[in-house]
């Protein structure tokens, strides 16, 4: 199968067992169901699947129990990234080695006020690691998170170094108009907004898609948002996404993320999270709920 750079790619929230452990089973009904949904391809251990709440053991298992039920590497991207640059070559190699799509690669975000000299060391160094299991690299950009990011004058940097190597960036910067600078000057380059929100300025823009958290609850609306960005009815279909989205920033994304998916599977221990981070609390997750926005979404799932 091909790979497509395209479209819309969900990072694919992770469900834990009573236990506390990963529960591979669920993990892998959700993606396969976000599949069937219209999303182009999944892209695992990101944010939204608390990847970095995982141990190196728990994300390369995450990686085979989805490529060992037989969903198409070609449709994986799992995120590699990592503070401790052993680890992030490590998992980087495991996907490449699997055949996945890519991989997207986070800045070694515990360090901060870092040099552009020190990113494109880290990621130099994890190139020449890879050896033969060098793989499509898209890097990810979440200053929110993150706090340090990938520059202009670094993509620029590492483009030209590595011109077959970093093919596109997750932009979670909110920032559009950087998003657009980078468009502009980076042609042939895969971008993906990290948000639904303003996406259809973006797409006109040249965005390659997104890679969205809302993915999880809205995939076919989303993925027919990109597909569609064209269309007489998208600005109504965008407002529809902007509204469901801003419900789920209100409480948090992955805290509410996890809230509606345990109404749509009828499954509580989607609300289960490994500390720091929490489930809503009950008033929370009413107040959610009760949200238009969500409610007209959890109106057109049926039970599994």
């Amino acid at each position: 199968m091909p790979v497509i750079l395209g479209g819309l790619w969900v990072p694919t929230a992770t469900p834990f067992s009573p236990s506390g452990g990963v529960n591979l089973e669920r993990l892998v009904f959700h993606g396969r169901r976000l599949l069937e949904q219209g999303a182009t391809g999944l892209a695992i251990l990101g944010t939204t699947s608390e990847a970095n709440s995982l141990t190196l053991d728990e994300r390369r298992a995450v990686i085979d129990a989805v490529l060992g039920a037989g969903v198409p590497a070609a449709r994986v991207l799992p995120g590699t990234g990592s503070a401790s640059i052993a680890d992030a070559i490590t998992l980087t190699r495991h996907a490449t080695a699997a055949g996945c799509a890519g991989v997207l690669l986070l800045p070694p975000f515990y360090y901060k006020n870092i040099s552009d000299d020190g990113l494109f060391a880290f990621v130099a160094n994890l190139i020449e690691a890879c050896g033969s299991f060098v793989p499509r690299i898209l890097l990810y950009h979440i200053p929110p998170q993150a706090v340090i990011g990938w520059s202009i004058s670094l993509i620029d940097r590492l483009r030209s170094a590595f011109p077959d190597v970093i093919v596109g960036m997750k932009d979670s910067s909110g920032d559009r108009a950087r998003i657009k600078t980078v468009l502009a000057t980076f042609p042939n380059f895969a971008v993906f907004p990290g948000s639904e929100s303003g996406l259809i300025e973006l797409m006109n823009a040249g965005a390659a898609g997104s890679i969205t958290a809302t993915g999880n609850i809205n995939a076919r609306a989303v993925a027919d948002l990109i597909a569609g960005f064209r269309d007489a009815d998208a600005g109504r279909r965008q407002e529809d996404a902007t509204a469901l989205r801003d419900a789920l920033q209100k409480h948090g994304p992955i805290p509410s993320i996890k809230a509606i998916l345990s109404e749509i599977d009828r499954d509580p221990g989607w609300r289960t999270m490994r500390p720091p981070l929490m489930a809503l609390g009950d008033e929370q997750r009413t107040e959610l709920l009760a949200t238009p926005a969500v409610r007209a979404l959890l109106a057109t799932h049926s039970s599994p």
